[in-house]
C-alpha cells in the first residue's frame, strides 16, 4: 500500500507540472481571446480527447444506472472552477490568483482533520502559500477585486471538485466519469460562447494552442487527479496540492530565469515539509503496523 501512496503522489506532481506548463499558452491566448472563450475551446477539445482516449462510448448503455447527483455536482464544480480561475488569471498576477484559489482545497483539508497533530501540516502549507503570494501588489493597479473574488470562487469550486470527485471514483465507471464531466461542462458553456462571440470560437488559427491547453491543462491533470483520489484522503490531496505554486516558482527559475526571493524560498520549504509530512501521515493511517 505504501507503493500505491507513492504512485498517487507522483500522479499529482505530474498533474501539477502539466497544468503549470499550460498556463503560459493560456496567457498568450488571453491577448486575443477572452478567458471564457479560452475555457470553452479548452473544454471542447478536452472532451473529444478523453472520449477517444478512454473509449467512453462504452458507457452509453449504463447512463441510466449512474448516480447523477454526484456526477452533475462534480461536472458543475469542474466547469465553474475552470471559468472562474481563467477569469481571475486574466485580471490578476498569476501568483495572487493561484494563492487565493488555494484557499479552497486547503480549507477542505483543514475541515478533514481528525487528529490535532495533522494541523501542523496544513498550517505549514498555508504559511507557505501566504509567503509565496506577492501581497505587496494588492495595492497596485494590477490588482482587481473582481479577479480576487473569481479566484476565491474557483477555490471554493476546487473544494467541491475534490469532495465530489472522491464520490464519483467509487461509482466504478473509471475514467468515463471524466469524459461525462468535461463533456457536460463544454456543452453547457458552448451556447453561451457562441452567443457572445461565435467568430472567436470558430477562428481556426487559435485551435492549435487551445488543443495544447486541452491536453496539458484538462485531459492529463484531471485523469491523473481521479487516479490519485482513489488513494489519497481529502486532507492529503488538499495539502499536497499546495506543491503547485512551488512547482510554478521552480519552473520559472529553471526555464524563465525568474529569481526567487528569500521569503519565496522559505515558502517553498514550508510547502515541501507540509507535503512530505501529510504523505507520511497518510501512509501511517493506511498501514498502522507500527
Amino acid at each position: 500500500m505504501p507503493n500505491a501512496q507513492l504512485i498517487a503522489v507522483l500522479f499529482m506532481v505530474l498533474s501539477m507540472i502539466s497544468y503549470q506548463i499550460s498556463a503560459s499558452f493560456a496567457k498568450q491566448l488571453f491577448l486575443v481571446l477572452d478567458p471564457l472563450s479560452v475555457t470553452i475551446l479548452r473544454l471542447c477539445f478536452a472532451s473529444l480527447i478523453v472520449c477517444f482516449m478512454f473509449r467512453s462510448w462504452q458507457i452509453l448503455k449504463r447512463l441510466s444506472f449512474l448516480k447523477w447527483h454526484d456526477l452533475l455536482c462534480y461536472s458543475a464544480a469542474l466547469c465553474l472552477m475552470n471559468v472562474l480561475f481563467y477569469m481571475s488569471l486574466g485580471k490578476l498576477p498569476q501568483g495572487i490568483a493561484v494563492g487565493l484559489e488555494f484557499i479552497g482545497p486547503l480549507g477542505l483539508a483543514l475541515l478533514s482533520i481528525q487528529r490535532r497533530s495533522d494541523y501542523i501540516w496544513v498550517l505549514l502549507a498555508m504559511t507557505g502559500i501566504a509567503l509565496m503570494v506577492p501581497w505587496g501588489q494588492t495595492s497596485g493597479s494590477d490588482f482587481s477585486i473582481i479577479g480576487a473574488a473569481c479566484a476565491l470562487g474557483a477555490g471554493l469550486c476546487w473544494a467541491f471538485y475534490i469532495y465530489f470527485g472522491q464520490k464519483v471514483v467509487h461509482q466504478n465507471i473509471g475514467m468515463h466519469a471524466l469524459t461525462i464531466a468535461i463533456t457536460l461542462s463544454a456543452l453547457s458553456l458552448l451556447p453561451i460562447g457562441l452567443y457572445r462571440d461565435a467568430p472567436a470560437l470558430l477562428e481556426t488559427q487559435y485551435w492549435g494552442k487551445a488543443l495544447a491547453i486541452a491536453v496539458l491543462a484538462t485531459a492529463i491533470p484531471y485523469a491523473l487527479d481521479l487516479k490519485a483520489l482513489k488513494v489519497l484522503s481529502k486532507l492529503s490531496y488538499g495539502t499536497l496540492s499546495s506543491l503547485s505554486p512551488a512547482l510554478a516558482a521552480l519552473t520559472g527559475l529553471l526555464l524563465l530565469g525568474e529569481k526567487i526571493g528569500t521569503l519565496q524560498w522559505i515558502a517553498l520549504f514550508c510547502v515541501m515539509i507540509a507535503s512530505v509530512g501529510v504523505t507520511l501521515r497518510s501512509q501511517q493511517k493506511v498501514n498502522p503496523s507500527s
